[in-house]
């Protein structure tokens, strides 16, 4: 099974084609196809031939509504706050970063991704997708020192083992991998990453 995980496109529409030309089974699209929610109508031209094999989050750019828009209308599947299973895998998918300066369309507090994150507490083996990445690792950081990923997605991470923790939202960590006690956790960014299961 192969799964293209990616994050992050803001309007990038040459590199939408190039990472959805990537066969596989399903696609995970992990949130900001867009900046400030414009322009979803054009990447709907270049993932339509996905269909029902492309699952969406929203991530701080989008709304949740604008996303369940966006799948209604063109048949994708909205991956936010849900859970699917295939070939024994849970794969749980949460959309939106937490707080950020700039009061974007798509944010949670802590308490609201603490919250949301718990109905997938107890699933195994577990692929979590979230938009926002945990605090305080080589997902979140900026530069050395800086950081503004979300302390309880770690917390739900370090507690429940998910198998694959996936993300994007901090530019900078693009591609960074990292080890959370046995999860094995990445920021995947426009690039994308292929998990094969």
């Amino acid at each position: 099974m192969r799964i293209q995980i990616f994050s992050d496109i803001h309007n990038d529409l040459k590199q939408l084609e190039r990472v959805v030309s990537q066969d596989a089974d399903i696609y995970i699209s992990a949130g900001d196809l867009v900046t400030w929610a414009r322009g979803l109508s054009d990447c709907a031209k270049v993932l339509k031939p996905l269909g029902e094999r492309l699952w969406v989050l929203p991530g701080n750019h989008e709304s949740s509504d604008q996303i369940a828009m966006f799948c209604g209308d063109h048949g994708f599947r909205n991956f936010h706050g849900q859970v699917f299973d295939m070939n024994g895998w849970h794969f749980a998918g949460l959309g939106y970063s937490n707080r950020t300066p700039f009061s974007t369309p798509g944010e949670f507090s802590e308490d609201q991704l603490a919250e949301r994150l718990a109905k997938f507490a107890g699933l195994s083996p577990m692929v979590l997708v979230c938009h926002a990445p945990p605090l305080d690792t080589d997902l979140d950081g900026v530069k050395p020192g800086q950081h503004f990923g979300s302390p309880k997605v770690r917390e739900f991470i370090e507690a429940e083992q998910p198998r694959f923790f996936f993300c994007g939202h901090i530019h900078e960590a693009a591609g960074n991998e990292v080890k959370i006690g046995e999860t094995v956790g990445r920021n995947v960014g426009k690039q994308g990453y292929l998990l094969e299961l």
